[in-house]
């Protein structure tokens, strides 16, 4: 028996075998449905996405200018004829539209491929910071629960920049933790290059950096800090490319989205609302599966300095939080930015309370395995609806669209407002009529297609203009005058 555990201890020590485990079994989990047409949980946001991608694969790519289909007022209140779509930097599209323009692969698969990857390079730097100040065991959870919570193989799988900025941004943080450790100058410069391409993919992530002037604090003191001029400066201007980037964009107010909402528009930040949205339903249930807190809450309170690293970037994403309150409100995928440091924790928790000997070790290790089995159980129930195609017809319509219009047609597609009804039409175009039909006929839209067959904008539409097909799933209408001698 000794013989066994002797060589199933060695087994685990060879830490690229098992962290190699750890990220294939990621992989695999992430290839569920990776076909998916654009059409599951949050099909607007990527639709927005996957669309500059494929402009710049049909025009050409053009870094300064990524377009998109939607060319309403419903993002910018401006009309926007261009399309324009100035939100983060296009380095995302810019990979996908490189790789997928001449592969086989679909554009939407290779999409969701270039997130799984950047997931995997996150799950190792995880592994990496955690093996720095957990241990080798710690760096295997912690990179093992990033790859595998339910919530985060979703949002790590999805056509959106998320994925690709927080890897650079965990890239950042490793970079950084080996300059202080080594005070080799090329270490500063690559945190500095990581961050900065972070920062320009996804903005929040400079909220990486407060975890790194914690360090600087803990490491010189207040005054010392000061004192890191060349280390200070530095970090400052890895934000650069990103002002550089909203000075160039401010010049086209009618593809800059509305962004002032994000902080508190709606009073909501430490409302009740907020803590049972933010640390009740998103990190309590979705995250963490309800029984997670548990060994999550523990890794919080068994604090010891040598572990300050992980209090640090925990405090950093509550700053987060926080400040960007409504949007975190609202939308469950800007948590995706808080898994590192949860996962962290987590395993941190999970290592405190295996070793616990103040209470029964045989009930507190049944405990934690029975809460951690919860966990993934009540996680994986939570995510599984994220998947589902609720409305398929919008496919089988946009398909339809695009076959019968020519490629310069505007196109009227609307879908709650949602713009991935109008992506699958492949035309630019308006994702909500939300003002009279004959302002949006005068600004160039040539159809409407609807799937809700019994709204009365559609019935309204039906008898006004030319249906040129119908079935019972949609319908297709040219929006020019019927002829009243038509009998048709």
């Amino acid at each position: 028996m000794k013989i066994i555990l002797l060589r199933v201890n060695n087994l685990l020590k060879k830490e690229y075998l098992i962290i190699s485990f750890i990220l294939f079994a990621g992989l695999i989990l992430r290839l569920y449905k990776i076909d998916n047409p654009i059409a599951d949980w949050h099909s607007w946001r990527q639709a927005d996405t996957a669309s500059v991608t494929r402009i710049y694969i049909k025009e050409g790519i053009n870094l300064l200018f990524p377009k998109y289909y939607d060319i309403s007022t419903t993002q910018t209140k401006l009309f926007n004829p261009e399309g324009y779509r100035f939100v983060e930097f296009p380095l995302y599209n810019f990979i996908v539209a490189l790789i997928s323009k001449n592969a086989y692969l679909t554009l939407e698969i290779w999409s969701r491929l270039i997130s799984v990857a950047s997931a995997l390079i996150t799950s190792y730097f995880i592994f990496l910071l955690g093996k720095r100040f957990l241990g080798y065991y710690g760096g295997l959870l912690a990179s093992f629960y990033y790859a595998v919570i339910p919530f985060n193989i979703y949002f790590t799988r999805v056509i959106l920049p998320e994925p690709l900025a927080i890897c650079f941004g965990t890239a950042s943080l490793w970079f950084f933790i080996k300059f202080l450790d080594s005070n080799l100058n090329k270490y500063l410069y690559t945190t500095a290059f990581f961050l900065a391409i972070a920062i320009l993919v996804k903005p929040f992530i400079l909220f990486y950096s407060i975890t790194m002037v914690f360090l600087l604090w803990e490491k010189y003191g207040i005054k010392g800090t000061l004192k890191k001029k060349k280390v200070l400066i530095v970090l400052l201007l890895s934000i650069m490319p990103f002002l550089l980037w909203r000075i160039w964009v401010s010049q086209f107010p009618e593809g800059v989205p509305l962004w002032k909402w994000i902080f508190n528009e709606d009073g909501i930040r430490f409302k009740p609302s907020f803590w049972a949205w933010i640390f009740g339903e998103r990190l309590g249930r979705m995250i963490l599966g309800i029984w997670g807190t548990i060994p999550f809450t523990i890794g919080l309170i068994a604090y010891k300095k040598a572990k300050s690293f992980l209090y640090y970037f925990i405090i950093s994403m509550l700053f987060y939080v926080v400040i960007i309150a409504t949007a975190n409100v609202k939308h469950d995928y800007y948590q995706t930015m808080i898994i590192p440091s949860v996962s962290l924790i987590l395993s941190y928790g999970t290592l405190t309370m295996w070793n616990l000997k103040k209470f029964n070790i045989l009930l507190t290790r049944l405990l934690l395995i029975f809460s951690i089995v919860l966990m993934f159980i009540i996680g994986t129930l939570q995510i599984k609806e994220f998947y589902k195609i609720n409305r398929p017809e919008i496919i089988e319509a946009g398909k339809r669209v695009s076959q019968i219009t020519s490629e310069d047609a505007l196109v009227i597609a609307p879908y709650n407002g949602d713009t991935a009804f109008l992506y699958q039409t492949e035309r630019s175009g308006w994702p909500v009529v939300d003002r009279p039909i004959e302002e949006l006929i005068e600004k160039g839209a040539k159809y409407f297609v609807s799937v809700d067959l019994n709204h009365p904008q559609t019935v309204e539409f039906s008898k006004k203009f030319k249906v040129i097909e119908r079935n019972d799933k949609f319908v297709i209408i040219k929006l020019t005058e019927l002829d009243p001698n038509d009998t048709n």
